[in-house]
């Protein structure tokens, strides 16, 4: 945000007035162009400290401050790009919107929201930051979704194939948590270019082979999307990893190192951090019914949240019927002309707000309208049922599985092309990866 010119003025005055009594304190400073935003020094220091604050906390070793902030830079360079993106495609976060986001985390934290104030300001954080940064994060990954998502498609073919495949194999019950190092190539790459990323490659792989921690040196050295988090991706089923984990994961047991692997993008290096048992071997399904209305110029955000609660109203005094409202009001083609119903699924293939509010309600119970990226809802949980995950594995399971392994390929990819499209000047010689 620009500061207006008084402001500017008034703390040139101040400075010039008291040089004589202070020494004088270093401004902050544009570090990166991108696009035509910026990254200030502020922000990079800022999240250097924080990665640095994590890392005592967690026990875990860091790399030099060079490398750190090579890594940082980079995250920020990302997460401006997105944030751009977002803004020319005109989403927006409002405030209500946050309210509910802020909401449901403190009852997921078993707090009121006025608790989980006293908490985060008790951390040194003030209130109005962690909205912003709230909001931040809800943004990035709406813009994620909006963007990746419509670059998937999932066959029949595909479908069938993995519920062939996972009966033929007895649907191994494990999953693995993998750390992944990928040292990145050029596009159209020269001779000698593959060559030096071959040798930071094994460079890579001697060291850890020595024993060296393989979370700082992923800090140092990867190009990968979760570099600045050691590399460590969260538990995923072999049928869900991106394919060039699962294709070499095979019988490999926990501390394996992998690699270096071929890509487009460059060399990748695996390592086997953990394997466990699948956590749930039941999966708990659903059937709901929900109404949704999309805000607009014409319809604002006010009106048809208040829309939303005169249908909870007339619905539980029996004025009307759920079913009914939903023909007459509900946006959402796929399930209006059904009453809403939206038929047995697991909660989770719905976006996060969405099924957090089914895991809230109980049966027969009506939400409070809430907001999510389509728009407005209220949804009314009708049944549950447990199906047996390693004896059953139906469609939508299926169909779950490679939905999020391929966004996990696709999102890079993405990530990649905008990367690659934009203006980017960082003004300081900018560390090299080790």
């Amino acid at each position: 945000m620009k500061p207006c010119k008084k402001l500017i003025f008034a703390a040139l005055a101040m400075t010039m007035g008291f040089q004589s009594l202070a020494a004088p304190q270093p401004l902050d400073r544009v570090a990166v162009q991108v696009n035509d935003g910026i990254v200030l020094e502020s922000e990079i220091q800022n999240m250097m400290d924080t990665v640095k604050k994590n890392a005592l906390a967690a026990g875990q070793t860091l790399p030099s401050d060079d490398a750190l902030r090579t890594q940082v830079i980079e995250r920020l360079i990302l997460t401006r790009l997105q944030l751009q993106m977002a803004e020319r495609v005109g989403l927006h976060i409002g405030d209500l919107q946050l309210d509910q986001a802020i909401e449901n985390i403190a009852r997921e934290q078993k707090m009121t929201v006025a608790q989980m104030q006293q908490a985060i300001q008790a951390e040194g954080m003030s209130f109005a930051q962690y909205r912003e940064q709230l909001r931040e994060e809800i943004t990035l990954g709406e813009i994620q979704r909006i963007q990746v998502q419509r670059r998937i498609q999932v066959s029949p073919q595909e479908i069938n194939n993995l519920v062939k495949m996972i009966e033929e194999q007895g649907n191994k019950d494990v999953e693995y948590q993998i750390g992944h190092i990928l040292i990145e190539v050029p596009s159209n790459p020269t001779s000698a270019e593959l060559e030096s990323a071959s040798k930071r490659a094994q460079a890579v792989m001697d060291r850890l082979n020595s024993g060296n921690d393989f979370r700082s040196i992923a800090i140092a050295a990867s190009s990968g999307p979760k570099a600045l988090e050691g590399g460590v991706w969260d538990y995923m089923n072999i049928n869900e990893m991106p394919t060039l984990f699962a294709e070499v994961i095979g019988d490999a047991k926990k501390d394996a190192i992998i690699g270096p692997i071929k890509s487009g993008s460059g060399f990748h290096i695996l390592k086997i951090m953990d394997i466990r048992g699948l956590q749930t071997r039941e999966i708990e399904e659903v059937r709901a019914r929900h109404i949704l209305l999309k805000p607009s110029p014409i319809l604002s955000e006010e009106r048809a949240k208040a829309m939303l609660d005169q249908f909870v109203t007339q619905i539980k005094s029996g004025e009307a019927k759920f079913a009914d409202i939903a023909r007459q009001y509900s946006e959402d083609p796929g399930s209006a002309t059904k009453g809403g119903e939206l038929g047995w699924a697991e909660p989770n293939i719905y976006v996060p707000e969405f099924a957090q509010m089914l895991g809230q309600l109980s049966l027969d119970e009506i939400s409070a309208p809430f907001r999510t990226a389509h728009g407005w809802h209220i949804v009314q949980l009708e049944e549950k049922r447990k199906t047996d995950a390693t004896e059953k594995f139906n469609t939508n399971r299926a169909h779950q599985l490679i939905f999020r392994r391929k966004f996990n390929e696709e999102l890079q990819g993405w990530l990649d092309e905008i990367r690659s499209e934009a203006h980017i000047d960082v003004w300081e010689a900018e560390a090299n990866r080790g």
